[in-house]
């Protein structure tokens, strides 16, 4: 089997494709003294599993972006890497590559790309061809042909002439390969580019092999062989020598012909590339079916078949089958024989496979002819001659002469079959001068080559020396250089560590200056705290004196009155209630003054506890509805019972007080007091105090929550200290939350507070005071 290499573009691509080899090696086993030999399929470069699955891998994650987003502008080097892409699953999975050569024709198309589209349709051909749809391949080529030929792109247009050669190659069009071939070698000797011409020279020498001239084939897998090996391309190298291996087996020097095979099976198993390896294996069987060791043949076919259908190789199948089908035959087991020379002859049809195709019929003819079926065998002898006389195989017109002349015996028709049998004489003659000439002439070419080999060996071993006598001298000058470096570092190293200390020096200066001036803002916060708490005590101070003072007096005033019977009875009941509400309002305002100075102190525990935020809104609603009755006003509880806040209640009830008796104070007749609560988010209940009342401006807004603030009489008159709000921003706060305002004149207030969210499943029970 023929290892058939290409390069596609700027990368190599490596397929199988069915060679054949002489006809006339194993010795006749119950054929009247007569012989043939197995027939050798193409060989395959195989698919370097490991190195495409990098090159893939990486493509793809280039591209994934790009590829998953069709809304993605087209650029000319995106599409050059999914045409790369695409090329590298020719042999790895070809509706891959039709896949992804699609998506980079249609992105060319929408920005007229001509070499993205010639691209794209030179991988599609590749995979037409390969799976034996030659009509749509040639369309393809063809229309990538032109385009680069439009942009004047050569290089393209040498490999996509390779493409053309390798289609006509399948197709048994040897002449039309040929000529391709040739004017691909013809453009990348132009272009000196060494690979290009080593995979033309390669190519030209598997169709000099199809036609029988060996030694020609020789000539051409040398040259390509040592642009390979100079190019450092081991896969290619190896292609090479599996076919020069085939051509050897073909001249039945066999212990040549393995030594190849071994060189590039070594290769193939470095490289883990499965269809070169499932190549080796097929020829290594045939050569030994060809030394009647068909036992072990059949161990090294069975290996190359699980290999071949892994990776759905028509050509290559086609090539074991028949291998299989004439090694039974000689085994005698005509019937598994039969079997599998059919499913051989059904894949040569199904896929235009016309080489196999000839080899089949004159297997099936030797097979019949074994089992004395001389009417079967005359039958697929004519086919096979008839075949083999339009593809020009020397060996193949042989083998079919010779079985004809066996069956034509058998049925008694002597005269056709003497003139048969002169045929094949005449074309063994022929074959033998052709093998000998052949023999002399490769051991020529193989001699030449490994003259070439030791000839590039003494340049390279001379450039090793020169090189080496460089590294000897600059070995001088790297120590010298070393020395001073080290020298250089030395003071360097110095240099640092003192730089460092300095550093270090400067870092905790500048740590201390920063804790002066911090300490200096700390005590500059404090100052301004201390001076707060100085106007605050004062303002506490009058305060108190002015407001203890009053109910005081007002309750002498009334002792006095009735000390001196200055008033009834009467008059002194109705002037009891008024006092009753001062003496409240005093009592009031000393309970939070007390809360709140606790409040302040550092021993103070906050005893925060989960509650229903309705419990104290109730109560204080409660404790308030006839104060807001008798000015005509509205009180309104929206709470609902099922929110649960975490805080001190009495901090929250003194809050509430302080908000609603606010706003009792500034709201009219008629008005009204919505008390209510919601999340405000997962974390904070919102509770909000809103009055429709005389509302305020925005300089009354400013001065709100300041140490400083000036309390306005009531619609009624009410008077006040002014110190509520200051206590409910300073407990809402301690709470962990926070208190705002929004109001504006004749529209009403609205004080709004968070507090976090309790757990509303078990609400301890809050204790009001």
């Amino acid at each position: 089997m023929v290892n058939q290499e290409s390069v596609v573009m700027i990368f190599p691509i490596k397929y199988k494709k069915l060679r054949p080899f002489l006809f006339i090696i194993l010795v006749l086993s119950g054929l009247n003294g007569f012989c043939l030999s197995p027939s050798n399929g193409n060989g395959s470069s195989a698919i370097n599993y490991s190195a495409i699955n990098y090159k893939v891998d990486s493509l793809r994650n280039l591209l994934a972006a790009t590829l998953a987003n069709n809304d993605n502008p087209a650029d000319t080097l995106t599409i050059n890497r999914i045409n790369k892409l695409a090329h590298e699953f020719i042999d790895v999975n070809p509706d891959s590559t039709l896949y992804y050569a699609k998506i980079a024709i249609n992105r060319s198309l929408a920005i007229k790309y001509k070499k993205g589209i010639a691209d794209g349709m030179l991988a599609t051909g590749s995979v037409y061809s390969l799976m034996g749809q030659y009509d749509k391949a040639k369309k393809n080529f063809t229309g990538a042909k032109l385009l680069y030929i439009s942009q004047k792109d050569q290089a393209s247009l040498g490999y996509c002439y390779i493409e053309f050669g390798r289609m006509y190659d399948n197709i048994a069009n040897y002449e039309l390969a040929s000529s391709y071939f040739a004017q691909a070698l013809d453009i990348f000797r132009d272009l000196r580019d060494e690979n290009g011409i080593a995979t033309s020279y390669h190519n030209m020498g598997m169709v000099a092999d199809n036609v029988g001239k060996s030694t020609y084939a020789l000539d051409n897998y040398f040259k390509s062989l040592s642009l390979d090996i100079k190019l450092h391309d081991k896969l290619s190298s190896a292609s090479n020598y599996n076919n020069i291996g085939v051509v050897m087996q073909e001249m039945e020097i066999y212990p040549k012909s393995m030594e190849y095979y071994k060189r590039a099976v070594k290769i193939w198993q470095e490289s883990k590339n499965v269809q070169g390896v499932s190549t080796a294996y097929e020829n290594m069987g045939e050569i030994l079916m060809a030394e009647k060791k068909y036992d072990q043949a059949l161990v090294y076919l069975a290996k190359s078949m699980k290999l071949t259908k892994d990776l759905d190789d028509k050509n290559g199948l086609s090539s074991l089958y028949a291998d299989y089908g004439l090694c039974y035959a000689n085994k005698k087991q005509f019937t598994a024989s039969i079997s599998f020379l059919t499913q051989a002859l059904k894949i040569c049809n199904d896929y235009k496979v016309d080489y196999n195709k000839a080899v089949t019929y004159n297997y099936f003819a030797t097979v019949y002819n074994m089992q004395a079926d001389y009417q079967h065998a005359y039958k697929y002898a004519v086919l096979g001659k008839t075949l083999a006389d339009k593809l020009g195989s020397l060996g193949n017109r042989s083998s079919a002469a010779l079985q004809l002349s066996i069956a034509l015996g058998g049925l008694k028709r002597f005269e056709a079959a003497y003139y048969a049998q002169k045929e094949y004489e005449a074309l063994k003659d022929s074959l033998k001068t052709d093998e000998s000439v052949q023999k002399l002439t490769s051991f020529g070419l193989e001699s030449n080559f490994a003259e070439k080999q030791r000839l590039l060996a003494e340049q390279h071993q001379r450039k090793d020396d020169l090189y080496q006598q460089k590294i000897q001298r600059q070995g001088l000058l790297s120590a010298i250089f070393f020395i001073i470096i080290l020298g250089m570092a030395a003071i360097l190293i110095i240099y640092y560590r003192a730089k460092r200390r300095q550093q270090n020096i400067n870092t905790i200066l500048e740590e201390k200056n920063h804790e002066v001036l911090q300490q200096k803002t700390d005590l500059d916060d404090q100052a301004g705290k201390l001076n707060e708490l100085n106007t605050l005590k004062d303002r506490l101070i009058s305060v108190l004196a002015h407001d203890l003072r009053a109910p005081l007096s007002t309750l002498r005033g009334l002792f006095s009155l009735l000390e001196d019977d200055s008033i009834t009875h009467e008059q002194f009941l109705s002037m009891i209630p008024q006092a009753l509400r001062k003496l409240e309002y005093t009592s009031d305002f000393l309970d939070t003054l007390l809360f709140w100075i606790n409040s302040q102190m550092d021993n103070f525990e906050n005893s925060a506890k989960s509650f229903p935020v309705k419990d104290v809104v109730a109560y204080e609603i409660n404790s308030y509805q006839e104060q807001a009755t008798g000015k005509g006003i509205t009180l309104i509880d929206t709470v609902s019972p099922a929110l649960a806040i975490s805080a001190d209640p009495n901090s929250i009830r003194i809050v509430i007080r302080n908000l609603i008796t606010n706003a009792i104070k500034f709201s009219r007749q008629n008005d009204s007091i919505c008390v209510s609560a919601r999340y405000q988010d997962d974390n904070f209940i919102l509770i909000s105090i809103k009055d429709t009342g005389v509302g305020m401006s925005e300089k009354q807004l400013n001065k709100l929550f300041k140490s400083k603030v000036d309390s306005g009489t009531g619609t009624n008159n009410e008077s006040g200290t002014g110190m509520g709000l200051l206590f409910c921003k300073d407990l809402i706060e301690k709470s962990n939350g926070k208190i705002w305002v929004q109001s504006s004149p004749d529209n009403g207030t609205e004080f709004f507070f968070t507090i976090p969210v309790g757990n509303c499943k078990e609400p301890e029970a809050v204790m009001v005071s």
